[in-house]
């Protein structure tokens, strides 16, 4: 007698038989929702990543270029100083000394009300930024209320403290407007520029220094 050899179908196969077709269709419909969801989310991301981009600006307006002159003067360094100065006045009765010291802070920086018209312009798609040079921002840095006395003898007229005064003032700024300084005052001035340029927008910069000595 012939015997037929049948495979048995397996566990899961029997176990997938037992599954309704309605429950299949809705399975497939649950997993083409989701891929369409997954589809979705990954198109309104890079929506946003389009519309957050940043758009490098081709053109200045003159409302930037008075925005950015308001700044006025602007500190890139300030160096701290003291200077002891003192006079003899020659009489007939005797010698009268005056000896005091001067404490100051000295503020290094340009003064945008300085630059030349036309400064700031745009070159093709570069922006081009002339500067300037370094300046003592103000004479009156002497902190004349931490001036000291230190020595004394005879009588001073007002007149003759102020000659002091002048004195310290000038020995004090060519001190501190030193070659050295004025360059680190420029490399921080150029830095700072290009920063607040970048800030609105433009990507090509070309920065320099008007010629000639600082000021």
């Amino acid at each position: 007698m012939l015997q037929h050899n049948r495979k048995r179908p397996s566990d899961l196969g029997r176990l997938l038989r037992l599954i309704p077709v309605n429950a299949w269709i809705a399975a497939f419909t649950v997993a083409i929702v989701a891929v369409a969801v997954v589809v979705l989310v990954m198109w309104v991301r890079r929506g946003n990543e389009v519309s957050t981009a940043r758009v490098a600006h081709t053109t200045i307006t003159p409302m930037q270029v008075r925005s950015i002159e308001r700044i006025g003067q602007w500190e890139f360094l300030a160096v701290s100083d003291e200077e002891i100065v003192d006079t003899v006045s020659r009489g007939f009765f005797g010698d009268s000394e005056l000896i005091r010291i001067y404490y100051g802070t000295l503020r290094l920086g340009i003064d945008l009300t300085h630059a030349r018209p036309g400064w700031i312009t745009m070159d093709g798609d570069t922006l081009r930024a002339v500067l300037p040079p370094i300046t003592l921002l103000s004479p009156d840095f002497i902190d004349e209320a931490r001036t000291r006395t230190f020595y004394e003898d005879g009588k001073w007229t007002p007149a003759d403290r102020k000659q002091l005064y002048l004195r310290a003032q000038r020995a004090m700024s060519r001190r501190v407007m030193s070659r050295e300084n004025i360059e680190s005052a420029r490399r921080t001035a150029l830095a700072q520029v290009d920063k607040l340029l970048r800030g609105m927008g433009f990507d090509k910069i070309s920065i320099r220094f008007e010629e000639g000595a600082a000021r």
